[in-house]
């Protein structure tokens, strides 16, 4: 990438940022990030630590600003309206208008809505933005009572950041357990267990019909499809997000879902590219997702566009799934692919659950071939290297087993618990008649020098 070229980034969220400074690290061109959002970079997953009040906003802002003055990146806080891909200019809504060499669509995602009746009533709201944040906090104030509608990850912070202000939580979620969406049947009910013990009211198997008001305009209850009536003086709206494509009204960017790219980033139009929330896949691979909208996949996506644009890079190829989240004291990780329901004739899995319903292991797998196929983990860390590692390299159950060991950073826990995986392991494969062999982690490590010694919390 030649120096006097300009690089124009929409958006500073974890895709746009990663994609800035990877880009910097391996160019000299001009490089500018515009956001509406906010004047620069914050990390998003903390908005709710900022509400409960364990984090002040400007813990949540990772790189002072001298850090950009010193990397050579401007950052503006301004509206792009309007994108002229003939002329490669932008419009800002401040009146500024900026040229661009290469333009790269970081937009990020936005609550959905259903069109409920009522819905524009004040104290509804979504938390995605730092503008939600702050309406969040006003909204709040003084009320005893909240209603959150929809049973994701989204939700469950919302709850968790309510609660903590003494306010009475009620989650009303479509499923029979909560976001039994994705997760399998024993793990659905150890989190529903979970959040209703730690004193969310959990309304099952109901939807959202109608948001009822006061006089004044204000969020007075929310009625249900089966009649129920919640009073609440705040809705939190978690039902899901939508890449945001609007910007891309009005030009030749084509979009479906989200802006439409192939595994380059690159986009209908010469020159630019979609990233994070707002790509969308024109031809996924087979049994990839069209959309990656997580923080991950969003990081991810700016280091492999920052390879591209430098010449080094190859299509993307995003390597084993990986989410995690936090169900009030449970932690939560995903890795590969752990599906919700599974033939039994093809797929299998070995599952754990501590007697105290707080943790749980599934190593999910091939019957025909033994292969690991995914991994949850609930209230237990394993090693994030290592178990990528098992799936890179297309492990098989008995492989897994022999390391299980070196996986989880609690030795005593362990010692106590994990023999009764291996237990199970054995009912399954009584053919594997000597014990599992353990490798000592430092064996490992020195095998896999890739590894880290501390735990990776991403």
């Amino acid at each position: 990438m030649k120096a006097d070229q300009h690089v124009v980034v929409i958006g500073n969220g974890i895709a746009g940022i990663t994609l800035a400074q990877r880009l910097r690290a391996r160019a000299k061109c001009r490089i500018t990030v515009i956001s509406a959002e906010s004047a620069t970079h914050f990390s998003r997953p903390a908005l709710m630590y900022v509400y409960m009040g364990h984090l002040r906003q400007q813990d949540i802002i990772p790189y002072a600003d001298w850090y950009w003055k010193e990397q050579n990146i401007t950052l503006l806080h301004d509206h792009v309206e309007k994108i002229d891909t003939d002329k490669k200019e932008l419009q800002l809504q401040k009146g500024q208008s900026i040229s661009y060499d290469i333009l790269v669509l970081a937009i990020g995602s936005s609550a959905v809505y259903y069109n409920w009746p009522g819905q524009q009533l004040k104290g509804v709201q979504a938390l995605v933005t730092w503008q939600d944040l702050e309406l969040m906090q006003q909204q709040t104030i003084g009320i005893k009572q909240a209603t959150i509608v929809g049973g994701g990850l989204i939700g469950v912070e919302m709850a968790e950041m309510l609660q903590s202000k003494g306010i009475e939580v009620t989650m009303l979620v479509r499923e029979p357990l909560y976001w039994r969406s994705n997760l399998p049947q024993q793990e659905a009910q150890l989190v529903t267990q979970h959040i209703q013990q730690c004193g969310i009211n959990l309304l099952l198997q109901d939807e959202l019909a109608e948001i009822l008001g006061d006089t004044d305009g204000r969020v007075s209850a929310v009625k249900t499809k089966t009649g129920a009536e919640l009073p609440c003086q705040f809705a939190g709206i978690a039902t899901g997000v939508k890449p945001n494509i609007s910007l891309s009204k009005n030009t030749a960017i084509e979009t479906d879902k989200g802006i439409l790219v192939n595994y380059l980033f690159q986009t209908s139009c010469k020159d630019i590219y979609a990233i994070g929330d707002c790509a969308q896949f024109r031809e996924p691979a087979p049994g990839e997702p069209a959309l990656e909208q997580l923080w991950y996949t969003g990081r991810q996506h700016g280091e492999a566009l920052a390879a591209i644009l430098c010449g080094g890079g190859t299509p993307y190829k995003r390597g084993p799934w990986f989410n995690s989240a936090k169900f009030f004291n449970i932690e939560y990780q995903t890795y590969g692919f752990v599906p919700r329901d599974w033939d039994e004739q093809h797929y299998s899995s070995l599952y754990w659950e501590h007697p105290g319903k707080t943790k749980a292991i599934r190593l999910f797998y091939n019957l025909r071939n033994s292969q690991l196929v995914g991994i949850n983990l609930l209230g237990v860390r394993y090693r994030h290297d290592l178990c990528h590692h098992w799936l890179r390299s297309n492990y098989t159950i008995h492989h897994v087993m022999q390391e299980l060991t070196a996986a989880n950073f609690d030795a005593e826990f362990f010692q106590r618990y994990e023999p009764e995986l291996l237990r199970q392991y054995y009912q399954q494969f009584p053919e594997q008649q000597a014990p599992a062999k353990q490798h000592a982690w430092w064996q490992l490590r020195h095998r896999f020098s890739l590894f880290s010694t501390t735990p990776d919390n991403c």
